[in-house]
């Protein structure tokens, strides 16, 4: 069986603007974020060039989305779910196959920063 690791972040935001916030930020977090005509972002990551591509639909809170960096290739499922005033932001991870535990362990501290920051500006926009 592998590894993985769900990630629930509560955001003070309605769950449409923050759908729609989460939709645009890597342009927020990556200098060099650029997106093309498929939807694919393409941008510098810790671990060199990256991608990352939304399957979104925002009618079910659905902001699925696959990452792919020089190491490894990952099938995220994330959703938003309300919470009256608030939002929960529900991020699944699995390890995959060509990353070693070790590597996965270190991804998850990775993230754990990077969700602080996502929060951050999600609660800083208006």
């Amino acid at each position: 069986m592998g590894r993985s690791r769900t990630i629930t972040m509560t955001v003070k935001k309605k769950t449409g603007d923050a759908f729609d916030a989460i939709l645009n930020m890597p342009s927020k977090m990556m200098p060099d974020a650029k997106i093309n005509d498929s939807g694919w972002w393409s941008f510098t990551g810790p671990h060199g060039k990256s991608k990352l591509k939304f399957n979104e639909n925002k009618s079910l809170g659905i902001l699925d989305h696959k990452f792919i960096d020089e190491e490894s290739s990952w099938d995220v499922p994330m959703r938003v779910v309300s919470n009256g005033d608030f939002s929960e932001v529900i991020i699944t991870l699995n390890k995959p196959d060509e990353i070693t535990d070790e590597q996965f362990d270190q991804r998850m501290d990775e993230l754990n920063e990077m969700f602080d920051s996502m929060k951050n500006i999600l609660e800083s926009q208006p």
